[in-house]
């Protein structure tokens, strides 16, 4: 090719999703350094692409919003908008690894072939109906590897056999500090099948205050916060203020280990190398456990809540970075 290589990458929400997609772009880049690479991705969490040192530029949606609001023209002009600015230059990959329906039609908005996963491997089978080229990839492995093999199949390097890299800087220090060393508690999640008794987070809270970190309880809305405080409340913890994600990227960067529910920031924080167990209550960790090169560990699985001397065995075990 006489110019670099342009690959649109295409993983819209939700955070978790975004977070296992950041390995295969380490891959695209050891593979074309030059490479120009582009992400779709929700505005709410385009500060997780914006922290890898290999994306060069980061396209905001906002379709979580617009949705809901397309009886209006506000809406409408922020999609052309977007579309307009997915056209500026061709791409010779559009690489939708979300494998949705929706995911495909706006990798269709941009101009380039659209590359995905075939139906038999798509999270839902019409959108392979929308690319240019499908791949197998297996719908039983972890996502973090679905996503690595994927780019592989399309843009033919070998597929990768190496840990893999997160690339994520560590971000600008957070504009809210704790009151010294501390661990993150994360009992907030998007389903209350995911949730883990209040009871159990406030001990693991007060056996890392007795290990001289101070228990931060993360959360995310109005009723996660009146839970965090009861929690924080048993527990002698913090309660930080709401955080956009890269004010609480930069606060997971600070704390020296973390313990939280199958949910986004506890996938970011493993992803910026923290210490991490990951509670699973309903979903199973093979596929979507917790990945990252601080030492992790995924208790639990679908329909398997893990008891309290399941996860405090793994607290006690697992050791602060320094």
């Amino acid at each position: 090719m006489t110019s670099p290589m342009r690959i649109l990458i295409v993983k819209t929400s939700s955070m978790g999703d975004v977070v296992h997609a950041l390995p295969a772009v380490s891959d695209i880049r050891r593979a074309f350094p030059v490479a120009q690479i582009d992400w779709l991705v929700e505005a709410s969490f385009a500060a997780i692409p914006r922290l890898h040192s290999g994306v060069n530029r980061v396209l905001p949606m906002a379709w979580r919003r617009w949705r809901k609001q397309l009886s209006t023209g506000a809406a409408w002009r922020a999609m052309r908008e977007l579309r307009t600015h997915l056209r500026e230059q061709p791409y010779d990959c559009v690489l939708d690894l979300q494998g949705l329906l929706k995911s495909a039609l706006w990798a269709r908005q941009a101009h380039g072939p659209v590359l995905g996963y075939d139906r038999a491997s798509a999270r839902e089978p019409l959108a392979a109906w929308l690319y240019a080229r499908g791949a197998a990839v297996s719908r039983d492995l972890h996502a973090v590897q679905r996503c690595r093999l994927l780019a592989a199949a399309h843009l033919g390097y070998p597929p990768p056999e190496t840990l893999p890299t997160f690339g994520l800087a560590t971000p600008a220090k957070s504009v809210w500090k704790p009151r010294g060393d501390s661990a993150a508690l994360i009992p907030c999640a998007s389903r209350a099948e995911k949730i883990w008794p209040e009871a159990r987070w406030i001990t693991v809270g007060r056996r890392l205050k007795a290990m001289g970190l101070s228990p931060l309880v993360i959360w995310g809305t109005e009723e996660e916060q009146v839970r965090a405080e009861r929690i924080a409340e048993g527990c002698e913890g913090e309660v930080p203020p709401f955080l956009n994600v890269h004010d609480m990227a930069a606060l997971l960067a600070s704390t020296r280990r973390v313990v939280g529910l199958d949910t986004g920031f506890t996938h970011l924080a493993a992803a910026l190398g923290k210490p991490t167990i990951g509670i699973y209550c309903d979903h199973d960790p093979g596929l979507a456990g917790i990945v990252g090169p601080g030492g992790v560990h995924s208790v639990g699985g679908k329909g398997q809540v893990p008891s309290l001397q399941e996860v405090m065995a793994l607290v006690e075990r697992q050791q602060p970075l320094r």
